[in-house]
Parts: C-alpha cells; structure tokens; sequence
C-alpha cells in the first residue's frame, strides 16, 4: 500500500477508535459485524427473498453476486495483496472482535454486503427493499471501521468490488432468467 494511504488510512482508524467507540454502540457494532462473518446475514436474506415470487430474481442475484465476489476478494484479491490488519501495523491498537483471517484488504464482509446490495438493487421489485439492502451494506462497512478491523481503504474497495460484483450478478441471472423463462407466443 503507497505510504500517504497508509498514512491516512491509520490515523482515520485511530480517530474513530478515540473519538467514536464506548458505549452502547460498542455491543451493537461487534453484533452487526459478526451477523456478517462468512456472508450469512446476506446469504440468509437472499434465501429469504428466493422464497417469494415477486423477489426470487433479487434473492438469485445476489446469492450469485456474493459467489462472484467470493471468488474474486477472498481466494484472489486477499491472499495476493496480504495486506495486515490494523492490530498488526498500529501500536498499541486493538480491534473489539478477534479476526483470524490476517489479510486485511479489501474487506470481505463489506464486499458480500455491497455485492448483495447492488444486485437486489437492480432486481428488487419495491424501493423500500433496495434502500433497506444499500443501508445494511453501509452499515456493514462503517462497523468493520468501527471493531478496528480494517482500515478505511479497505473498506472502500470491497465496497467498489462488492459493487461490481452486485451488477455482474444481477446481469448475469437477469440474462439466465431471460432464457429459461417461456416467451409469450404470437397469434398465428
């Protein structure tokens, strides 16, 4: 990482560890954070909406965004950049959830969150479903900020990737729904 980023990067995450944990929100972020651990609070939403009809094209969106975004942040991007967690290049700086992945970038669980976000985005059939998944994924990234897991690079690009991911993954069910559903027939 080129050291003005690095630089940035560290003093943003100490300011919110100084200026921004205590209290009642320090239970509730480590809560929200560890909802994201492997992906299954949005693996658990996008089954959840493969169970309606009216959003079963969102669910298999997302669930095929988060299997692109997979592939791409954790087996790819992650082990090739092996960049270390905070704890390991701050002094005397400690996260509030224990991490046992050591590559920091990008973030993972901000990518699956935004992954997820993007592809019910374009596939979702109410607003209020799409607004709701774009919050979650935010919420996600700012609480990896927030436990001192990540430094706010990080975030940012799983954000931009899971993004990418999002719309890969919506286009590409979206042509497989294309195909597999029956066309009306024309009258003769």
């Amino acid at each position: 990482m080129p050291e003005v980023i690095q630089q940035l990067d560290q003093r943003a995450l100490v300011w919110i560890a100084e200026h921004l944990r205590g209290g009642f929100l320090d239970p509730l972020m480590e809560f929200y954070t560890r909802l994201g651990d492997g992906g299954l609070l949005f693996i658990g939403l996008a089954l959840l909406l493969l169970c309606f009809k009216r959003t079963r094209r969102a669910g298999a969106s997302a669930l095929c965004a988060m299997l692109i975004g997979l592939v791409a942040v954790n087996v790819t991007i992650k082990p090739l950049v092996s960049r270390p967690r905070p704890w390991l290049v701050i002094e005397n700086f400690a996260s509030l959830v224990p991490e046992h992945d050591p590559n920091s970038f990008p973030s993972g669980h901000t990518s699956a969150a935004f992954a997820f976000a993007l592809a019910v985005w374009a596939a979702a059939p109410r607003r209020w479903i799409r607004i709701a998944a774009v919050c979650a994924a935010v919420l996600m990234g700012l609480s990896r900020l927030y436990v001192g897991v990540h430094f706010p690079s990080d975030v940012l690009a799983g954000a931009a990737i899971g993004s990418l991911c999002g719309l890969l993954g919506a286009w590409a069910v979206r042509r497989a729904w294309e195909r597999v559903r029956p066309r009306p027939q024309a009258p003769e």
